[in-house]
């Protein structure tokens, strides 16, 4: 690989893009936004000191031949000190980890299904439980030392990164950038890499890569980037937007976007826990009904063929049983009189509406690309949304609602409810034709 044009250390965008387009040269992504997470990636690993959560990065894959370990050869050479192992054992990474705290170096697990795949069933539980701790910063191992007697704190921070067929432990993918490879086309074509022949040339991007990141580390360490994501997803994307923000030009739109796309194909149906399967299931089962029987909810339920309720314990997801999965988002039945005339045991709409703003995913297509923040203040009495740059009322200055009760279309009584809320800015919508209090919402 050859460069005309050598960036210097403040061409932070510049460099990303040629990371960007040496990695492209040797393998093929499944998309530009995984391909941007990468490269974000490789260059976060060489600001480990700046940040408080080092996120891994699983490279999987449904079958051999899709480019996974080959994709791994090219984080190892771009990424910072790193360490590849086909195995290892807890024992041998706390050492890799503990010689140098201060600047770990980065692991890289290839065949890692063979350590966490059904075969190797719970053998490898040490080593999963290093990872997870050392995602976040200050979660050391304790081990009594009884040769000095006194206890050990062993250090677990640093990046790592695995690549395997299949899926990798949830703990583990939870905390990662997960890349999901696939088979080239006929069409797609790469160059061959060959570690001794294109390795110097690659190394060559890595130092400068890394000196552009050592001299960010200051402004990195302070870094509180808007991020369209939370909780445990905002501490793995963190660095990763930090340093997008701090390289510039198109990045940080570029890194929000990917966050945002690669996140929101993590909350599948596929990939959540049952529960949370069963939730997104029912809000597709009620679509826009006010309320369902028992029964029909059911119904609807096991439908759906490529739904697990038909095959869930011995007969199938029964009303017994579908309760006692809604009881712990403190979801219950009542008896309740129909619009049919029926009377019988259901589920009002409005009794889901706080379990699916919290535990489900968006429906599709109600995700919008984030943009980034605007630099100016915003005007007395706003705050501005991180995903769009617009100016909101802030919580003291937006106009008070009264509450508002249930109207029970079936019988029309009214009780007291918890108010649906929008799933973009967490604003509640009206009862009556799901609009929102909040008009400037893109959503309403």
């Amino acid at each position: 690989m050859t460069t005309d044009h050598q960036p210097t250390i403040s061409d932070g965008a510049e460099l990303l893009d040629q990371v960007r387009t040496a990695v492209a040269r040797y393998v093929r992504l499944p998309s530009q936004d995984a391909m941007n997470a990468v490269v974000l990636w490789i260059a976060a690993s060489h600001a480990v000191p700046a940040w408080n959560a080092a996120p891994r990065l699983v490279i999987r894959a449904p079958e051999k031949r899709c480019g996974k370990s080959r994709l791994l050869d090219l984080v190892e050479a771009l990424c910072h000190r790193p360490i590849v192992t086909a195995n290892a054992s807890p024992a041998a990474v706390y050492r890799c980890i503990g010689e140098s705290p201060n600047d770990p170096p980065t692991l890289l697990i290839d065949e890692a299904d063979t350590i966490f795949g059904p075969r190797a069933g719970d053998a490898n539980e040490d080593l999963r439980g290093l990872l997870n701790a050392g995602h976040q910063r200050n979660r050391p191992a304790l081990r009594w030392n009884a040769a000095r007697n006194e206890l050990d704190h062993i250090p677990t921070f640093g990046m790592a990164a695995l690549a395997g067929i299949g899926t990798m432990p949830d703990t583990i993918e939870d905390r990662a950038v997960v890349i999901v490879m696939r088979r080239r086309a006929p069409d797609e074509e790469v160059q061959p890499y060959r570690a001794r022949r294109d390795g110097p040339a690659l190394h060559q991007l890595r130092d400068q890569l890394h000196a552009w990141a050592v001299d960010q580390l200051a402004g990195l360490r302070d870094a509180a980037p808007a991020l369209p994501v939370e909780d445990r997803a905002a501490d793995t994307w963190e660095p990763l937007v930090a340093v997008a923000d701090s390289a510039g030009g198109h990045w940080p739109t570029t890194a929000r976007t990917a966050c945002l796309t690669l996140t929101a194909n993590e909350d599948t149906a596929e990939s959540v826990s049952l529960r949370v399967r069963l939730l997104m299931d029912c809000r597709t089962a009620f679509a826009d009904a006010a309320g369902l029987p028992s029964a029909t909810l059911l119904e609807r339920l096991r439908a759906d063929d490529e739904a697990p309720w038909t095959s869930y314990g011995r007969d199938g997801l029964t009303t017994r049983g579908l309760s006692a999965m809604l009881r712990d988002f403190d979801i219950s039945s009542s008896n309740r009189r129909w619009p049919d005339g029926g009377q019988s045991k259901g589920y009002l709409r409005d009794d889901f509406a706080d379990a699916w703003s919290r535990y489900c995913p968006p429906p599709p297509g109600r995700l919008s690309v984030p943009a980034v923040p605007p630099s100016q203040p915003p005007e007395s009495g706003t705050e501005t949304r991180p995903w769009d740059g617009s100016s909101v009322p802030t919580p003291a200055s937006r106009p008070k609602t009264t509450p508002v009760g249930r109207r029970d279309g079936w019988d029309g009584n009214t009780a007291p409810t918890r108010r649906a809320v929008c799933i973009t800015c967490r604003e509640p919508l009206s009862y009556d034709d799901g609009t929102h209090t909040h008009p400037t919402c893109t959503t309403a």
